[in-house]
């Protein structure tokens, strides 16, 4: 993996990990609407609204992109990354399953976002357990130190 991929993919994470976590946190009942959001809303099918559950998942959310900041900000460090990916994946692999066992509740659309949104978050979090490329130095060109 290159480490601008590893950049993009941990901004990505740190992005999702934000939007969901300060709305769900901060307009629990919204949240539970219109997520997530852009026209669809993927919850109140799955039961009734919980504020307490709601804010537990915004808290959640919210520490997960901070990690992910974090991981970022150590974006060279391949233990950072990889950690940050397995606590990612920790959390994405449940919910696929969850989402992949409950499709029947949604319309085609729906269900192909929700299979391939966070199909790709598990992607995204195994690529973090790869350790990042190093460059090569050819013999006449002298390595660049930092």
């Amino acid at each position: 993996m290159s480490l601008n991929l590893r950049r993009v993919i941990l901004a990505i994470l740190a992005v999702t990990g934000a939007y969901t976590g300060v709305w769900a946190y901060f307009a629990p009942r919204h949240w539970h609407a219109h997520f997530p959001g852009f026209g669809f809303s993927w919850l109140p099918q799955l039961g009734p609204y919980n504020e307490h559950l709601s804010k537990d998942a915004g808290a959640m959310f919210m520490a997960l992109a901070v990690l992910s900041l974090i991981a970022l900000r150590s974006v060279r460090s391949d233990m950072v990354a990889r950690i940050t990916g397995l606590v990612w994946l920790t959390f994405n692999i449940p919910h696929l399953i969850y989402h992949l066992q409950h499709l029947h509740m949604y319309n085609t659309l729906d269900k192909v976002l929700n299979v391939v949104v966070l199909s790709l978050l598990v992607i995204a979090s195994v690529a973090l357990l790869l350790p990042v490329a190093r460059q090569r130095v050819s013999a006449d060109r002298p390595a660049r130190v930092h």
